[in-house]
């Protein structure tokens, strides 16, 4: 079971990861640090959507716990 807090908490583990590769020298922006901050833009993703389902449940007094992670390709491919 995750709660709002372990995604919050995930959610600054993968920024803080995510500034650091940003920030790194530029001879480090290789394709494997490409490939990383592609993974962790696509996990902050995940996160956000997950912590908006909980959210939404909780508002409509239903249980969070009811949220489930959608997989990459449903997140990334929303219409908004």
């Amino acid at each position: 079971m995750t709660d709002d807090r372990t995604i919050l908490q995930r959610i600054r583990e993968v920024v803080d990861e995510e500034h650091s590769l940003r920030n790194a020298e530029p001879a480090r922006h290789d394709d494997e640090s490409r490939q990383r901050l592609r993974h962790l833009e696509e996990e902050l993703d995940q996160c956000w959507d997950l912590l908006r389902q909980r959210r939404a449940l909780r508002e409509f007094g239903r249980d969070p716990d009811q949220a489930h992670a959608r997989s990459v390709s449903q997140v990334e491919n929303y219409l908004e």
